[in-house]
């Protein structure tokens, strides 16, 4: 496997982004994963899962105010974003490789007690660990994410996307991730999101995970999936969605997660205002909403 190194120069005076770099290999091959781990060392973490295609700069906004009220905040780039390195062919992304980086990941770290914070494909991985590392963690936030299983319709929106990723000669990720939000990014903003990608050959990462979503009841991961279904439909730890009241893509799915699993009863479940981003529309109130909801469990 081939990857690159997004040099440490793109990365430098990123506005409102002054977290220390961590890294830990993943893979025998030596890949990297960058992440940030803000907070008091000794507490329950706070995993944040970024998706597609940003990466922890997303929650920029959220990390000081969870860190703030004595939690520890731990936001990794995924493997192909970000500060973490980025295997170049396609086919060196599955949907598998990515959850045997994310385990290899909370192994190495020995995350225990963890409240997940996910969204996008940061969903869509984080939802599967928690169930197949479910002693790990006490409690889940979900904002605009989903665990697909390829037996439900897909949006036609998200069809045209999936498209747009594969075939698009031209995949500009901050005009991309500026099109999903209510607010307009500042130039600031745009450059950081373009920061972990110098050139074409650093977007293999980005350009995958659509093609990676299941759509059909027969895709690589739908099995694996539907057993993490299982696990989830006997969750009875806290459950928390709090989706934006704008993101055609997700719509309906907190509905249709709060209906199978049996710790979403009875939890304060939110719509906040935003597009896809919601982390960049509504980044206090939906910090605010963990640190509420961790409030109540303590």
């Amino acid at each position: 496997m081939d990857y690159l190194r997004t040099p440490e120069t793109r990365f430098e005076r990123l506005a409102d982004y002054p977290f220390e770099p961590h890294y830990l290999e993943v893979a025998g091959n030596g890949l990297r994963m960058h992440y940030l781990d803000e907070g008091p060392a000794t507490v329950d973490p706070v995993l944040m899962l970024h998706g597609e295609p940003s990466w922890s700069y997303l929650y920029r906004h959220m990390i000081p105010i969870v860190a703030a009220a004595g939690h520890r905040v731990i936001a990794p780039d995924l493997i192909g974003f970000g500060k973490s390195d980025k295997p170049t062919a396609l086919e060196d992304y599955s949907y598998q490789a990515h959850m045997e980086w994310m385990h290899t990941f909370i192994d190495k770290l020995d995350l225990n007690n963890v409240t997940l914070v996910c969204q996008d494909w940061g969903s869509l991985i984080g939802l599967r660990l928690a169930a197949e590392q479910e002693p790990r963690f006490k409690a889940i936030v979900v904002g605009n994410g989903m665990l697909p299983t390829g037996d439900q319709k897909v949006p036609a929106a998200f069809q045209l996307w999936k498209n747009f990723a594969l075939y698009s000669p031209w995949f500009p990720i901050a005009r991309i991730i500026n099109s999903g939000t209510f607010k307009t990014l500042g130039p600031e903003e745009r450059k950081a999101y373009d920061a972990p990608f110098p050139s074409s050959r650093y977007k293999a990462g980005a350009r995958a995970f659509p093609r990676l979503v299941p759509v059909v009841p027969n895709d690589p991961a739908s099995d694996a999936n539907r057993a993490a279904w299982k696990v989830l439909e006997q969750w009875r730890k806290p459950f928390l969605t709090t989706f934006s009241n704008g993101d055609p893509i997700t719509r309906g799915g907190d509905a249709f997660m709060r209906e199978r699993i049996p710790g979403a009863e009875g939890q304060p479940h939110q719509t906040l205002v935003g597009g896809h981003f919601l982390q960049e529309d509504s980044p206090v109130p939906f910090a605010r909403a963990i640190n509420d909801l961790l409030a109540s469990m303590a």
